[in-house]
């Protein structure tokens, strides 16, 4: 009975350090305004809302899971390989979200309760996001410094707006980078070989890079103590 009852403790709390009881809040609240407009319409137009949203819980939970294996094994780095490559492969889908403001649609009263929709799904990917990444900047200061750390930020949030990028306008998924790696990087070197006759993909992947950045610096200055 103890240990059990020790297990959920500890457990209650590993997740409240990680913010996962108002993501799981700001999660409910999306899709309990995804329902309302479907009991409304009767519509499923922006079903594909939830499955976007359990894409931008994937880099959240890998981070969860490099932070319980870096419990466990304090000082073995190489263990936190496998999922910090999910956490990184997954990231670009959390905030993937903002994007879908493109299937608004002007339309009275149900265009402002479906900007309401589409804002509830984008800030809860957003704050997945920074979350996760919050989370593994820790890890990486851990074993090895803060520079490296911050290196991670910023390399991550790059990342982020060009799998934006190729997500939005390209239409490629994460999983494309082990299914069908070869086509992937194809598209990605003829970007990097003729930049001049791409400009709007660096336009767009630099907007959305800052976008992240910018609300992650934002959430970990929220997060620090007042002295």
């Amino acid at each position: 009975m103890y240990p059990a009852r020790n297990y959920l403790y500890h457990t209650h709390h590993f997740l409240a350090r990680h913010l996962f009881y108002p993501l799981l809040l700001s999660s409910m609240l999306a899709c309990s305004i995804l329902f309302g407009r479907l009991y409304v319409t009767r519509s499923w137009q922006y079903y594909f809302l939830v499955w976007n949203l359990f894409l931008a819980w994937l880099p959240y939970l890998g981070s969860l899971w490099a932070v319980s294996i870096q419990r466990r094994y304090p000082h073995h780095w190489w263990r936190l390989l496998l999922p910090g490559g999910f956490w990184l492969l997954f990231l670009p889908n959390a905030p993937y979200i903002l994007t879908d403001f493109v299937h608004l649609q002007h339309q009275t009263f149900l265009w402002w309760y479906d900007t309401g929709l589409l804002l509830a799904f984008a800030w809860t990917g957003c704050f997945l996001a920074v979350a996760s990444l919050q989370s593994m900047q820790t890890l990486v200061e851990h074993f090895a410094g803060r520079v490296a750390g911050r290196l991670l930020v910023l390399g991550s949030v790059g990342l982020s707006g060009v799998g934006i990028y190729l997500g939005r306008f390209l239409r490629w998924n994460s999983w494309d980078l082990l299914l069908n790696p070869r086509a992937v990087l194809s598209d990605v070197a003829a970007i990097m070989l003729n930049p001049f006759n791409h400009l709007h993909t660096f336009a767009v992947t630099g907007m959305f890079a800052m976008l992240v950045l910018v609300c992650y610096i934002t959430f970990t200055t929220a997060c620090r103590p007042v002295k």
